[in-house]
């Protein structure tokens, strides 16, 4: 007897609301929104770029954009994605095509939760 098992895509992204309150606190309320909300514009145009990358099979662009993902998602206090885009990386370098698939997947989904949470956070501020 086969058994399928279905995996829940939902994972549960934390973003480091210390971190903000640091940018917050050391820019002031008007340039720190300016500075997150750049972060933030910034973060979802490179992760349509990666994900036109991977359509295009280009890895080497592939892997210049997710690196330079990092240091923003850090940056505005998203760990995860930080660390789910040093996965990316390390799958296509590799050159694994399934593990560099699935990494990605979940990059997009973590990344599309993070800027949510971003978000959301802001609004609970103003």
């Amino acid at each position: 007897m086969e058994r399928v098992t279905l995996l829940q895509l939902k994972e549960q992204v934390r973003v480091d609301a210390d971190r903000l309150g640091q940018i917050y606190a050391q820019l002031g309320e008007r340039s720190a929104e300016d500075t997150v909300c750049r972060a933030m514009e910034e973060l979802a145009a490179r992760l349509a770029h990666i994900e036109k990358l991977h359509r295009k099979s280009e890895l080497a662009g592939l892997q210049k954009q997710v690196q330079a993902l990092v240091p923003i998602a850090e940056q505005i206090g998203m760990p995860l994605l930080a660390h789910v885009a040093f996965d990316v990386e390390h799958a296509a370098s590799c050159g694994d095509a399934v593990a560099l698939a699935a990494t990605l997947a979940r990059l997009l989904r973590v990344g599309e939760r993070s800027l949510y949470a971003v978000w959301d956070l802001q609004d609970l501020s103003v």
